[in-house]
């Protein structure tokens, strides 16, 4: 199976992107194809809802959100993975979900399967409640299949994700793939 992992962290070694490295650490176990695209790090402007697309067209921004597109649209599965800033996404993950619009035609026909990768530096049960309920609504609008979600509380920093249960968690996703 193709995956494509779009990561949303600005801290390129921080603890988000420590669970998506056991993600694909379990999923090339299990014979995967992976590509990985550091969405927090790649020129991507915010959607302007000029609706120059169409929903199905091409989009009127100029910047790498094509490789995004092109990657998404040949790949099985997709992998989110984002700290929790607020009790959602990062803007930068946000950002990339938000351009889907000029190809939410060809994307959600394809019904690929989806994961969310996240970690949070609180703890409370809470924490991640808004995070998932939209990442569900956003499978069921696109059409996704959601193949699991990983919720890291009191992952604060990279020790402290490195020794919690959600690094086996990961690893367990990647690997039951």
């Amino acid at each position: 199976m193709k995956i494509v992992i779009i990561k949303g962290s600005p801290h390129k070694n921080g603890s988000s992107n420590m669970l998506a490295e056991q993600f694909i650490k379990g999923a090339v176990e299990k014979g995967h194809n992976i590509t990985e695209l550091d969405a927090a790090h790649m020129n991507i402007h915010p959607c302007v809802g000029c609706d120059f697309c169409g929903m199905n067209g091409e989009c009127s921004q100029k910047d790498n959100m094509p490789q995004i597109r092109d990657a998404l649209l040949s790949s099985d599965m997709a992998v989110f993975v984002t700290p929790v800033y607020y009790f959602g996404m990062s803007a930068q993950l946000k950002a990339v979900i938000d351009r889907f619009y000029s190809y939410t035609v060809k994307l959600s026909s394809k019904h690929i399967k989806t994961a969310l990768i996240a970690a949070a530096w609180d703890s409370n049960d809470d924490v991640m409640t808004y995070l998932a309920e939209h990442y569900k609504k956003l499978c069921r609008y696109m059409n996704f299949t959601n193949m699991g979600m990983i919720l890291g509380k009191g992952c604060g920093t990279p020790s402290m994700t490195a020794g919690s249960k959600y690094m086996e968690e990961a690893y367990k996703l990647g690997k039951s793939l």
